[in-house]
Formats: C-alpha cells, sequence, structure tokens
C-alpha cells in the first residue's frame, strides 16, 4: 500500500531526530568519539560571562513556562470564542508536551550520568539538557499554536524569528557559559522536535468551529475553496 507524502513528511520529521538522539545518547554511554570532538568543541566555545548566563536563563521553567500558559490561555479562549470544536484539545496537547519534558529528560539524565564541563562544579546528570528541552518546547509550543491564529504574515513571520532567537540564545547560552555540553544541548532540539510534531499533529486535526446557522458545511466548503478542517542550569 503506497505511503501518502504527508505520512512520509511526518516520518522523516520525526525519525530523523530520533535517530540522532539514539546515536549522541549511545555515544555519550559508550563515551565513542563523538564525546572527544564534543569535549574539544566546549572547549573552543565556554566563556563564562554575564551576558552568557542571562541568556541561558532564558531556559528556566521560571521564565519559559510562563510565556507558554499565556499561550495557551489565548488559543483556548480563542478557539471558544470562535466556536472551535474541541477548542481545549490544542492547548491540552501543548500542556502535556511541557510535562513531558521533565517526565523525559530526568530518568536519561539518571542513566547516562554524564559529568559536567570545567566550567561547572564535579557533578553528573547533565546529559540532556532540561533548560534546552523546556526552552524547544515552551517556545516552540507557543509559535506553533499562535501561528494558526494569526493573520498578519509579517507578525506570523515575527514570531518565528522570535521563537528560533530565544530557543537557539538559550543553547548559546548554555554551552558558552558551560553549563552544558554541545551534544547536550543538540540531544535536547531533537527531543523537542518530537514533541512539538505531537502537538502539530494534534493542531492540525482539531475539528473545525461550528457551521453558522443557516450556512451547511457544504455551502461553506465550496464557497471557500478549501475543506475545513537552581544551581545553574539542569
Amino acid at each position: 500500500m503506497p505511503v501518502s507524502a504527508p505520512l512520509r513528511a511526518l516520518s522523516v520529521l520525526v525519525g530523523l531526530p530520533v535517530l540522532l538522539f539514539a546515536l549522541i545518547t549511545w555515544q555519550v554511554v559508550a563515551d565513542g568519539p563523538l564525546v572527544g570532538v564534543d569535549e574539544r568543541l566546549s572547549g573552543a566555545l565556554v566563556h563564562p560571562d554575564r551576558f552568557a548566563e542571562l541568556l541561558s536563563d532564558l531556559g528556566n521553567v521560571q521564565v519559559a513556562v510562563p510565556v507558554l500558559v499565556v499561550a495557551l490561555a489565548y488559543v483556548a479562549w480563542h478557539g471558544r470564542a470562535t466556536g472551535v470544536d474541541l477548542w481545549w484539545l490544542a492547548p491540552l496537547a501543548g500542556a502535556l508536551a511541557m510535562v513531558l519534558v521533565p517526565a523525559l529528560v530526568a530518568p536519561l539524565k539518571e542513566w547516562t550520568d554524564r559529568p559536567g564541563t570545567p566550567a561547572v562544579p564535579p557533578a553528573t546528570g547533565y546529559y540532556p539538557s532540561g533548560h534546552t528541552a523546556t526552552a524547544v518546547v515552551a517556545y516552540g509550543t507557543a509559535a506553533l499554536l499562535l501561528l494558526g491564529r494569526l493573520r498578519s504574515p509579517a507578525v506570523r513571520r515575527a514570531l518565528v524569528v522570535l521563537c528560533a532567537v530565544l530557543v537557539l540564545g538559550t543553547s548559546y547560552g548554555l554551552v558558552r557559559r558551560g553549563y552544558h555540553w554541545p551534544l547536550d544541548v543538540v540531544a535536547s532540539w531533537c527531543l523537542g522536535v518530537v514533541l512539538l510534531t505531537g502537538v502539530r499533529l494534534v493542531d492540525r486535526r482539531t475539528p473545525p468551529g461550528r457551521t453558522p446557522r443557516g450556512v451547511s458545511r457544504s455551502t461553506r466548503r465550496s464557497s471557500s475553496g478549501t475543506p475545513s478542517s537552581s544551581n545553574g542550569p539542569s
């Protein structure tokens, strides 16, 4: 049975991050060649300063989660106000994705038991980066859900750029400050992409709003032309 184009795209979108995450995790656990490259790269990038500290703080739960909560509240209000069926489903998916971050990251930290960089006190449990995963899922979910509710192309582009700046800024700050090895951050990108894909799928499959009285769904479809549809970061 032939695989549809959307299904193939989804397989790539989820499969590649999962494979990359598995490769990185294997290298970290086995102390493979990638770990040596990672350590050398970290040595070249680490330069603790106040700016790096501030950037890394963007991944704090106290900073990122309130941004997500505001976005989810707006999406829920907008859906209910415009008569979207199951208006609560997309916000719930976004909240669940955020809850899954510590549920996935904490056991991985304990299992991999990776030591920190020389820039932090001796300790283990740095892989993957919880702050990076928090930033990716919180800011990414907020952007994904808001994009479908914004009409202005300029505002939509600005939202995407802002999300990218926040995530990349957090990632850079964590590595620059020495709170995390680069591979810790890349692994959390992979986890974040998988969780965001789940949020996107739920949002796309949320039933459309109720049809206005006196207008049939078939009439609306034909008229529109388309179907309605801590001590430093962890």
